[in-house]
């Protein structure tokens, strides 16, 4: 089986089948429709041979997204709710690969840019002054991104807004925005663990180096992809490349191949790895693995030598 077969038969069928009958995709497969869910969704479909089913699917899923999109050029986890969310990111980044939406990836950018951590807070800094933490040892004066405005930076949402913005044309920004992204770079650093590699936590807590994971770590690396002649990144995929072989959750292995791919790496083929994995763990309900999936798949070099294999998902 090809990347190509396995793209199309286990990916876009199953994504353009299973599309709300809003336009937008939920979590799982069956389920009410969310604004990360839908921009992976939109996103992969994106980098596929268009033909007029996913031509559809795809102005469908971005008129979904118009109409999710607040006032303040955010948006929430789902439609309704409130308050903004670090899934404005990846739901503008959606829209500006779709192309088309040149306003709505505009507000969406402004509301990023203007979206501070707590640590940015005067209560947060006096305090810090006042009690410094003992338990984690990390610098919080560098600022990234948090998952909800007036919360802590971390590193997944700090990643997910710097691929956005560095997707941006340099015309699009406003002056500010290249200080806020040197300052996000250097908190991402900054919180990668000793060894190598980033975890959903801190660096070090009571001194003791903190364990890194495969997801946090590859969307860092996606992050910082630009820099890859620091030294520090390359203790980072060295990392990720000894996890790889471990990864037993799917949207892990995907991760983690597309991110070696960017970096320079060669994980082998992912058909024979997912197709393997998927013989022991049945995952093809998960709407962001299969559009990760699929993003993947779009970017594997094409293999002529691959040939079905047995247990391959059906």
């Amino acid at each position: 089986m090809t990347a190509g077969q396995l793209q199309e038969s286990h990916c876009l069928d199953s994504l353009i089948a299973n599309q709300n009958s809003d336009g937008g995709w939920g979590y799982q497969l069956v389920s009410p429709s969310a604004a990360e869910a839908t921009s992976w969704v939109l996103a992969a479909l994106g980098s596929c041979r268009q033909t007029p089913p996913l031509l559809e699917a795809c102005a469908r899923a971005s008129k979904w997204l118009l109409q999710a999109q607040g006032a303040d050029g955010s948006w929430p986890p789902f439609p309704g709710q409130p308050q903004g969310s670090w899934v404005t990111s990846v739901a503008a980044h959606a829209l500006h690969l779709h192309g088309g939406a040149q306003e709505a990836v505009e507000r969406g950018m402004r509301w990023v840019l203007a979206a501070w951590p707590a640590e940015r807070t005067l209560r947060w800094r006096v305090r810090q002054s006042l009690f410094p933490s003992r338990v984690a040892h990390q610098d919080n004066t560098l600022c990234g991104w948090s998952w909800t405005p007036g919360t802590a930076s971390w590193v997944e949402p700090t990643s997910h807004a710097l691929i956005f913005l560095r997707s941006l044309p340099p015309d699009l920004l406003p002056p500010h925005a290249a200080k806020r992204r040197q300052m996000a770079e250097r908190m991402l650093y900054d919180r990668m663990c000793p060894g190598g590699g980033w975890n959903s936590g801190n660096p070090q807590v009571y001194g003791v180096p903190g364990v890194a994971s495969i997801g946090p770590t590859s969307w860092a690396l996606l992050a910082l992809a630009h820099s890859a002649h620091v030294p520090a990144m390359g203790s980072s995929v060295n990392w990720l490349e000894r996890a790889y072989p471990t990864a037993r959750g799917p949207a892990s292995l995907v991760m983690a191949h597309r991110c070696l791919q960017a970096c320079g790496r060669n994980p082998g083929s992912l058909v024979s790895d997912i197709v393997d994995l998927y013989s022991h763990n049945r995952f093809f309900e998960s709407t962001l693995t299969v559009a990760w999936l699929g993003l993947a798949l779009a970017e594997e070099p094409q293999r002529p030598d691959e040939r079905p294999s047995e247990g391959a998902p059906a």
